[in-house]
């Protein structure tokens, strides 16, 4: 990108000077009237010395040294017209005052060829015309970036800055799309997980069905039959043990590896929207307002239950440290809870509809980020830790997803009404990496891959899709185990 150039709007220095009153010792300093008169001339009254200047014209030495510019040939630049030493005179102060005092000065030089435009309206409009050779002429392989404009405000003159590191390109389109048939369009359950070992959990209408990532071979996992229905699934951290909320409140534990159900717990009355996993104890959020912390190591159903929701509990998260967990329900609430306290620590109500979307920060302790519904649209950033708000986002949409990767700053988010967009953000800039469009219907379903460089999208659309959104942990661009497959559209059963 060209920038223009700017001379300086302080007065300039005039490089020679002759007077028929100067002082007849060459190497006495100048007076004080005599310097100001010097450097304070106005620029349309200098002329530069030349051969044939007057024979009783005296050289003015002062404690500075000047270059002369006698031999100068300013016909190279073909500057034409009765007031050539004058015009001459300008131009190479103007473009003086630039290289010595920066381009920020509010006077603009003479364009370079390659700034010209070719229209002769443009080019009458220059301080000179083309020059006849190529005069300062940018080369072809020398990148034209601006030392000014790409933020380098004391880049040194004559010096080109490096070129900037080109942003990362992200594929619009999946590499993979799975119909996923009966996959609901509900806005409160979460029913798409990714496992730890590379496996997809899906749940549609009654049943749970397991998508290997490494050989696609989908296996059926369970069948509640017509009584009963799915509306979450969570895998536990290492991966071989799944969590599934029911609408009738009930919650089973199943052995992924063995495809055999361990146990199955109460204790919420309505059904089980969301699910979080701390080590060995799980939480389940319900329609009945509750929070149930439950440890698979013991035979009670739950140890605890978190009161204070005043609407269905549709979004939990545990942080990365295990010492907080993250809550939003249907009542606009955002509340943080500790591991010994049955009343949330921490209470936000900035959003004005649901929130469902919550991520924390992997790179920053405390860091987290929520969204809310189709009433509010924004994505917010709060410090649990100092209990602040950070940051809110208006995206234009619902916020239905949120999920931060593990191996660049960066988040992404899932959106609903009315877009139905897939927005990958830099943080904490907020600026946007890429927009992905394909889903038909609210994108209410999202999960990252193990090695963090995949995500899946599930929409009311009935159909999964797989995006590679982000660089490998190494930064290498090596294809991921799960990225080798041809792009293609299979039946998830």
């Amino acid at each position: 990108m060209d920038s223009s150039m700017a001379s300086p709007s302080t007065p300039a220095e005039n490089p020679q000077s002759t007077s028929s009153s100067s002082s007849s010792k060459p190497n006495q300093p100048l007076s004080a009237s005599r310097r100001n008169l010097l450097f304070n001339t106005p620029p349309h009254r200098l002329h530069l010395s030349s051969p044939s200047s007057s024979p009783s014209s005296r050289v003015i030495y002062s404690d500075r040294f000047i270059p002369s510019r006698l031999g100068s040939n300013f016909a190279l630049f073909d500057i034409g017209g009765d007031g050539g030493k004058e015009s001459s005179s300008s131009a190479y102060t103007a473009v003086l005052r630039s290289v010595i005092f920066g381009s920020d000065h509010g006077v603009v030089p003479p364009e370079t060829p390659d700034r010209c435009s070719s229209s002769p309206s443009s080019a009458s409009s220059t301080s000179f015309s083309t020059p006849r050779r190529n005069i300062f002429r940018f080369k072809a392989e020398v990148p034209r970036y601006s030392a000014y404009s790409a933020g380098f405000d004391d880049a040194l003159p004559g010096v080109v800055p490096s070129q900037p590191k080109a942003s990362r390109k992200v594929s619009k389109s999946p590499y993979k799309v799975l119909d996923a048939p009966a996959l609901q369009d509900d806005f409160y359950l979460n029913l798409v997980d990714w496992s730890s070992h590379n496996v997809l959990a899906v749940g549609l209408g009654n049943c749970v069905y397991l998508w290997n990532a490494c050989s696609s071979k989908v296996t059926k996992l369970c069948d509640f039959g017509v009584d009963d229905s799915v509306c979450s699934v969570g895998w536990a951290q290492r991966g071989t043990h799944l969590a599934v909320g029911t609408s009738l409140g009930k919650l089973q534990i199943w052995d992924a590896s063995r495809c055999r159900r361990i146990r199955t717990m109460e204790g919420h009355r309505l059904r089980v929207g969301a699910l979080a996993w701390s080590s060995s104890v799980l939480s389940s959020g319900s329609r009945d307002k509750s929070i149930l912390q439950r440890d698979i190591r013991t035979q009670d159903d739950f140890v605890s239950k978190l009161t204070g929701h005043k609407s269905e509990v549709c979004g939990l998260k545990w942080s990365y440290d295990n010492r907080q967990l993250a809550s939003g329900g249907n009542d606009n609430r955002l509340f943080v809870w500790n591991q010994h306290s049955n009343q949330p620590v921490l209470k936000y109500c900035e959003h004005k509809a649901a929130v469902k979307a919550i991520a924390w920060s992997p790179h920053v302790h405390g860091l987290l980020a929520s969204g809310g519904g189709t009433a509010d649209r924004c994505i917010r950033f709060w410090n649990t830790t100092a209990n602040s708000n950070l940051n809110c986002i208006d995206t234009g949409s619902q916020v239905c997803n949120l999920v931060w990767s593990k191996n660049v700053n960066e988040i992404v988010s899932t959106h609903g009404y009315s877009q139905n967009q897939i927005i990958i953000w830099r943080y904490p800039t907020m600026s946007k990496v890429a927009t992905l469009t394909g889903h038909t219907f609210r994108v209410l379903y999202l999960a990252i891959s193990p090695d963090g460089q995949t995500i899946v999208t599930g929409a009311g659309d009935e159909t999964l899709r797989f995006w590679n959104v982000f660089p490998s942990p190494k930064y290498q661009n090596t294809e991921s185990q799960i990225g080798a497959f041809s792009l293609g559209r299979t039946h998830i059963r």
